[in-house]
C-alpha cells in the first residue's frame, strides 16, 4: 500500500515539490553561510519524493546552532512553506482519493517549519539513529 501511495504521490505532487526544494537547496548552497539550509532542503526534497513509510524524528545531537538556524528559517522560508503545505493538504482532503495525499502534506509541515536538527527515518524504526 505504501508503494502505491508513494507512486500516486510522486505523479501528482511529490515530483514538483521535490524539484522546488532541490532548487532552493542549490540556491542556498551557492552562498557559503546558507549551506546548512541547502542541505536541509535536499533532505526535505528526498522526503517529498517518497513520504509514505518514513517519518521525521529529532536528531539527539542537535543543539543551539540548530535552534538558531530554525528561527532564521522560520522567518525567511518556513512559515510560507508550512502555509503552502497546509492549504494544499486541505484542498487534497476535499476528495476521498486525495485524503492520504493531504495527510502526507500535513506530515511535511513540521519538517518544512523546523528542518534543522531533524532526521528522516523509516516509519517502522522511529527511534533509529545514524
Amino acid at each position: 500500500m505504501k508503494t502505491l501511495l508513494n507512486l500516486i504521490w510522486l505523479v501528482l505532487a511529490g515530483f514538483w515539490l521535490a524539484v522546488g526544494y532541490a532548487v532552493a537547496g542549490i540556491i542556498c548552497c551557492v552562498l557559503i553561510v546558507t549551506i546548512p539550509f541547502g542541505i536541509a532542503s535536499f533532505r526535505i526534497a528526498g522526503y517529498t519524493l517518497w513520504p509514505f513509510g518514513r517519518t521525521v524524528v529529532d536528531k539527539p545531537s542537535a543543539g543551539a546552532g540548530a535552534l538558531l538556524g530554525n528561527i532564521i528559517w522560520i522567518i525567511f522560508a518556513g512559515w510560507w512553506l508550512a502555509l503552502g503545505h497546509l492549504t494544499t493538504g486541505i484542498a487534497l482532503c476535499l476528495t476521498i482519493i486525495g485524503i492520504p495525499l493531504g495527510i502526507a502534506n500535513f506530515k511535511l509541515i513540521p519538517v518544512s517549519l523546523l528542518p534543522l536538527g531533524k532526521e528522516i527515518v523509516p516509519s517502522n524504526q522511529p527511534f533509529a539513529t545514524r
